[in-house]
């Protein structure tokens, strides 16, 4: 299916995945961070925080953030890393897994920039996959070492579910 890229007022580039059902999925490139995933019913299934700071250098609190090369604070980089800061790419040359019937899906990329090897010097490429389908929303993450030198690193897709309440959560 086609992309729909869509920029807004913020200065947020989005892509806008639906599928057949009425699902759909709002995919920032500022973080490669999904901010929306709605139901068939068009119910949205994602928190996104009332406190978010929606201007780029400011994480995005709520959706799926990707926390890289480190989650948390086990490093010496700033909290859950860089990659949830940084303005990715649409993915040009993406990793050729098999498509789904009726799945809509955009491949992102975030290379190593100068700003990120001050602080961490490896060279890497992050690429994520982001596929919808009838009740599912899949993310795929791939780490590629370009450094000539080994790396470690922690990842996370960190969920933000909405709940609409918790008091019958179980």
């Amino acid at each position: 299916m086609p992309l729909n890229l869509v920029h807004d007022g913020n200065g947020f580039s989005r892509i806008i995945l639906t599928e057949p059902t009425g699902s759909s999925a709002e995919v920032l490139l500022y973080g490669g961070q999904v901010v929306s995933w709605k139901n068939e019913r068009r119910e949205e299934l994602l928190f996104m925080s009332s406190k978010a700071i929606w201007k780029p250098t400011k994480a995005i609190r709520g959706g799926i953030p990707v926390c890289f090369p480190q989650f948390g604070n086990l490093g010496s980089l700033e909290q859950h890393g860089f990659a949830r800061n940084r303005l990715w790419s649409l993915d040009n040359d993406p990793s050729p897994l098999p498509p789904t019937n009726n799945q809509s899906s955009v491949d992102l990329i975030l290379k190593s920039a100068e700003e990120d090897l001050k602080t961490w010097p490896r060279s890497f490429e992050l690429r994520l996959r982001i596929s919808l389908s009838a009740g599912k929303l899949t993310l795929i993450p791939r780490v590629r070492n370009t450094d000539s030198k080994a790396f470690s690193f922690t990842f996370a897709l960190s969920n933000y579910l909405s709940v609409s309440d918790i008091r019958e959560v179980a």
